[in-house]
């Protein structure tokens, strides 16, 4: 029998996560990546997001370990802090402080350069599979009914090469063209939804105190979507090498801008200044940098009545969120183990891509409902049922700031750790329609400790 073939489109994340699961699978499997991937952990233009602040949620992190094991403990070696939830965690949500109730769930942090890095080198420790970089793919090879490859074409010489394959996986991210190759296949155009807030990000990376350099919490001022004014947030990362990353954000009308004098003010000027006040005698490492372009995006691949054979997409290619939730990276590991599991059952595509459409529908959810009641925003308003949902999402999130049975409920689903069913028991909507039992903190709960140790140093 001749060996069988798996073609991998991106090498970032998705890409290399969803190779790991092939080579489980077939006797090789090859990367197709456009950019030239470094061999430490540097950035590259195929991720120029990866300058902002990422986070590897509880249930992302488990099902990276459980496809790679020991990569969070390569992960740790290399610098990644572990951010125990809610208990390292000082942050204001949309209905008040969360408290810092014993470890619930876990964050882990660190620049998205090192998380590439460290996924990659222990990916690529399997000889199955190698990585063909500099060459972009431009069509796939086959027909409406089944994918037989992709045409490659190298960047420089523009030479081009059919892979033949018995599976196509596409995680090249946002701008895929998968749409526009099935179409040339013959298929109807892919089903595509899109919410957008405005939101524009501006980071800056800090050196940390020294006696703040390790164990420091992660500090998170996020905005409240029922306010008619443009949400705005300041996030305060700690990560490798003593550093802290520091991202804002600003919907529609509040965005911050790239100009070093106004950083500090606008992390000021969000409903809580305390991320502008642990800042303000911090060291900057970096310029500010911005980004736009953050909408919600999904294509709908499992809704086409027809799917080809020998063909799946993964990640971004899927659905891109509004990164200010921090479910990105999560998702794209989860329908990882998505993809092992449906290969394991068998090679019926149409099925595993709906099983990918799955694990996206949560975090879609979350972002989506949240994103489109911002002033401004682009989208497809709630139906009826979908803000009586929100009202009662609201009513929890409020009653979570106190009652610690809530708190675990909504960062296990948070963390994408549970199904946002578990919100739906009934002793959680017993407990939400209660309300909370005493009166929500109006302080941010840093320690007296944590902030002696950033005033230490100045």
């Amino acid at each position: 029998m001749a060996p069988t073939h798996a073609v991998v489109l991106g090498g970032g994340l998705a890409g290399v996560l969803a190779a790991s699961v092939l080579a489980r699978h077939f006797d090789e499997v090859t990367v197709v990546e456009r950019d030239k991937l470094p061999d430490g952990p540097q950035p590259r233009s195929g991720v120029p997001q990866a300058r902002h602040a990422h986070l590897l949620m509880s249930g992302g992190a488990r099902a990276i370990e459980s496809i790679l094991p020991g990569t969070l403990d390569a992960l740790f070696a290399a610098g990644a802090h572990r951010i125990g939830v809610p208990n390292d965690l000082v942050s204001l949500s949309a209905q008040g402080w969360v408290p810092r109730f014993p470890e619930m769930q876990f964050i882990v942090t660190c620049s998205r350069t090192l998380l590439d890095w460290v996924v990659r080198r222990e990916a690529l420790r399997d000889d199955k599979i190698s990585v063909l970089t500099g060459t972009e793919p431009v069509a796939l090879l086959g027909d409406r009914t089944a994918v037989t490859g992709v045409v490659a074409e190298d960047r420089i010489s523009r030479d081009r090469t059919e892979l033949e394959a018995d599976l196509v996986l596409d995680a090249t991210g946002r701008a895929s063209r998968l749409p526009a190759w099935l179409e040339e296949l013959g298929l109807p155009p892919v089903p595509t939804e899109s919410v957008d807030s405005g939101l524009a990000y501006a980071t800056r990376i800090f050196r940390a105190p020294p006696s703040a350099a390790t164990g420091f919490p992660l500090v998170n001022v996020q905005a409240n979507p029922r306010d008619p004014n443009p949400g705005c947030t300041a996030t305060l990362v700690p990560i490798e090498d003593g550093r802290w990353l520091v991202t804002l954000s600003g919907t529609r009308g509040g965005e911050p801008t790239t100009d070093e004098s106004e950083f500090v003010p606008f992390a000021r000027s969000v409903r809580n200044p305390v991320v502008g006040d642990l800042i303000e005698s911090a060291e900057p490492m970096t310029p500010v940098y911005g980004s736009h372009g953050t909408a919600n995006r999904r294509n709908y691949f499992e809704r086409l009545k027809t799917w080809p054979a020998g063909l799946l997409a993964l990640g971004d290619s899927v659905a891109t969120y509004n990164p200010v939730y921090g479910h990105g990276m999560s998702v794209v590991a989860q329908s990882a183990q998505t993809l092992h599991a449906g290969l394991t059952a068998g090679h019926d595509t149409a099925r595993i891509q709906r099983g990918i459409g799955k694990v996206v529908d949560g975090a879609w959810a979350m972002a989506t409902n949240q994103d489109i009641l911002y002033p401004g925003a682009v989208g497809k308003p709630l139906p009826l049922a979908g803000r009586v949902l929100q009202r009662y999402v609201d009513r929890l999130v409020r009653t979570a700031t106190c009652e610690a049975a809530v708190t675990r409920a909504f960062l296990d689903a948070f963390t994408l750790s549970a199904p946002m069913t578990k919100l739906m028991s009934p002793r959680m909507m017993w407990a939400t329609l209660r309300g909370p039992r005493q009166a929500v903190s109006g302080e941010p709960t840093l320690t007296a400790d944590e902030r002696e140790r950033v005033t230490a140093s100045e």
